[in-house]
């Protein structure tokens, strides 16, 4: 089981970018699947990005598609979610989530986060004027 550390996490102006990382132990993060999830208070934690160690593809929730990205460096064990055209209702706590399977197909496609094995322990992201 990976252990995950969220960083980059602040206050930052409307239509403003953060760019989150999560950092892993261990050397085999390159073969899990990873997601990014958010949870404002009042409200379920809901997936926001997805990507697949084994087919390469990524997912997006409608709310954050074409304004976040996520990505990875192997090298660095780390994945980042940057996220550009902030809205305050992006405000949330951010939380990355590894599996490390089995994976079935189009695994972004399906329910991700009820597949996680590892959670960090989340960063905080303000949108604010």
């Amino acid at each position: 089981q990976v252990q995950l550390v969220e960083s980059g996490g602040g206050l930052v102006h409307p239509g403003g970018s953060l760019r989150l990382a999560c950092t892993a132990s261990g050397p085999t993060f390159s073969n899990y699947a990873v997601g990014w999830f958010r949870q404002a208070p009042g409200k379920e934690r809901e997936a926001v990005s997805c990507s697949s160690s084994t087919d390469g593809t990524t997912s997006y929730a409608e709310s954050v598609k074409g304004r976040f990205t996520i990505s990875r460096d192997a090298a660095k064990n780390t994945v980042y979610l940057q996220m550009n055209s902030l809205k305050p209702e992006d405000t949330a706590v951010y939380y990355c989530a590894a599996d490390g399977g089995p994976f079935p197909p189009n695994y972004c496609s399906g329910d991700i986060q009820s597949r996680m094995d590892a959670w960090g322990e989340g960063t905080l992201v303000t949108v604010s004027s």
